[in-house]
C-alpha cells in the first residue's frame, strides 16, 4: 500500500468511490438508476468542493495497492491536533488492516511533529469504523449527531498504536 497526492485526473475514481460508499443507502430509496446517478454526481461535487474550500491545507491523498486505486485519505496537519477529514476504502479492500495502517501513520506523524493528537468524526451508524478508532486509542469526546467526534492524544501512552 502507498499514498500519493490526488490530482484532477483522479476525480472519476473519487466519484466512483463516493458512489460505492453510498450504494446501500441509495438501494433503499427505490429510485431509478438515472436518478441515483444524478444524485451521486451532485452530492459528490458538493462534498468535493466543501473539502477543497474548507480544508485548503489538507493532504488529499489516494490509497494505492500496486497499480490499483483503492481509497482516499484526507489529513489536515495542524499544529495542535491533526484532523482526519476523510478515510474511505473500496468495500472489497476493507478489513485488511489498511485503515489501521493509515491511522497509525498519522499517529507517528503527530509524534514527529510534536502535535497533541488527532481528531476525527465518525457516523454513528458506522460501527466498524468506530470500533477501529476505539481499538487505536481514540475516545469519544462529543456527539454532533449523526456524528461522533473522537480524539486520540499523543501523550496518553496507554493508547499509542
Amino acid at each position: 500500500m502507498r499514498l500519493r497526492r490526488a490530482t484532477q485526473q483522479d476525480l472519476p475514481f473519487l466519484r466512483q468511490l463516493y458512489g460505492e460508499l453510498r450504494a446501500e443507502e441509495l438501494r433503499m430509496t427505490g429510485w431509478p438508476a438515472s436518478a441515483c446517478e444524478a444524485f451521486l454526481d451532485s452530492q459528490f461535487a458538493l462534498q468535493h468542493r466543501h473539502f477543497v474550500a474548507h480544508y485548503t491545507e489538507s493532504d488529499f491523498m489516494l490509497v494505492e495497492s500496486g497499480d490499483l486505486l483503492i481509497g482516499r485519505y484526507y489529513l489536515l496537519r495542524q499544529s495542535e491536533y491533526f484532523a482526519v477529514i476523510d478515510i474511505a476504502l473500496l468495500p472489497s479492500w476493507r478489513g485488511r488492516g489498511i485503515g489501521s495502517a493509515l491511522l497509525q501513520w498519522a499517529q507517528s506523524l503527530v509524534h514527529e511533529n510534536q502535535a497533541r493528537g488527532i481528531d476525527l468524526h465518525v457516523d454513528i451508524r458506522n460501527r466498524g469504523a468506530h470500533q477501529l478508532y476505539a481499538r487505536l486509542g481514540f475516545v469519544e469526546i462529543e456527539q454532533e449527531l449523526p456524528y461522533i467526534r473522537m480524539r486520540w492524544k499523543a501523550d496518553d501512552q496507554l493508547n499509542t498504536a
